[in-house]
């Protein structure tokens, strides 16, 4: 499984309550770009309309070598995915607080895969304790580095 783009961000600012796998509806030289890294899924977001999922907003540069004359970066594609789990994130999106957001794009089996999950927004607060909780973390580690 190798990773190409991950956001980074998502798990900054966001809960992660569940994750979900889906497939990508990509174009060949969308494909070659994510397989270069030329992916950013940033300020991406996923939305549900008439039982289909698409993800909007994800930034695939253009292949370098593509011979397509028009490229549309941050289009709209379509997620592959099961009706359940759509109308699942649907239902658990319509929530009030709670978003799906791309969290990571991989190969798997030689397909491009997406992470997503369905997400709530971290109070300030809830990111302080997690800084705070990673630097102790980071400073426990560093002491008992130095102790052997």
């Amino acid at each position: 499984m190798t990773s190409y783009s991950k956001n980074k961000k998502a798990y900054h600012d966001y809960e992660i309550l569940e994750e979900f796998e889906a497939g990508i509806a990509l174009n060949g030289d969308e494909v070659k770009a994510i397989k270069e890294s030329q992916a950013n899924l940033k300020g991406a977001f996923i939305d549900v309309t008439n039982d289909e999922a698409f993800l909007n907003e994800a930034h695939v540069s253009r292949y370098k070598n593509s011979a397509r004359k028009e490229h549309d970066p941050t289009r709209k594609r379509k997620l592959l995915l099961q009706k359940k789990q759509i109308h699942k994130i649907e239902k658990e999106i319509s929530q009030k607080g709670v978003t799906a957001v791309p969290l990571e794009l991989y190969s798997k089996g030689g397909l491009i895969k997406l992470k997503l999950g369905i997400c709530r927004g971290k109070k300030l607060h809830d990111k302080r304790e997690v800084l705070k909780k990673r630097s102790q973390e980071k400073e426990i580690r560093q002491q008992v580095k130095q102790a052997y």
